[in-house]
């Protein structure tokens, strides 16, 4: 029986950059820092998903956030297509990434700074948690959310 969820995984052209990008910029941890995955056991894995599957890949979290970790993923040998200039969050599939925050504004303020581009013009209170919408360099939408209770759920602020 299901559990819990255990990771978010992000395909990107160049892993090393990704990760740098999102522990630099957004002050990710890197758990685990860019490996080189092959052979047999990555075959027997996702050996039916990608031919001769070799890849690259780092783990990104927060600490004591447990299992709640992304994956930043690289396939070198294969080239993969970059996000659709059109992508809508409406499209079917993964739409964005909820990343929680203290200090909304100061944060948006800080990822600004730094160089983040918002997809907002600026923060809304929506189900009593306050956001903002931003996007990484490869087009992940990550969203914002500054909870009014931090000792509550994001989904149970009320």
């Amino acid at each position: 029986m299901l559990t819990g969820l255990a990771h978010t995984a992000l395909c990107v052209p160049d892993v090393e950059a990704a990760t740098r990008w999102y522990a630099e910029t957004l002050g990710f941890t890197v758990l685990s820092p860019p490996y080189l995955m092959e052979g047999d056991a990555i075959e027997r894995d996702m050996g039916e998903l990608v031919d001769h599957p070799r890849l690259k890949a780092a783990i990104l979290g927060f600490p004591e956030s447990g299992d709640r970790v992304i994956e930043i993923i690289e396939y070198p040998d294969v080239d993969g297509h970059p996000r659709r200039a059109d992508a809508s969050v409406t499209d079917h599939g993964l739409t964005h990434i909820g990343v929680l925050c203290d200090e909304i504004e100061a944060t948006r303020h800080e990822l600004e700074a730094r160089g983040v581009t918002f997809l907002t013009s600026g923060i809304a209170s929506v189900a009593r948690v306050r956001t903002t919408w931003c996007v990484d360099p490869w087009g992940t939408v990550l969203i914002l959310v500054e909870k009014r209770d931090p000792t509550k759920p994001y989904y149970a602020q009320y």
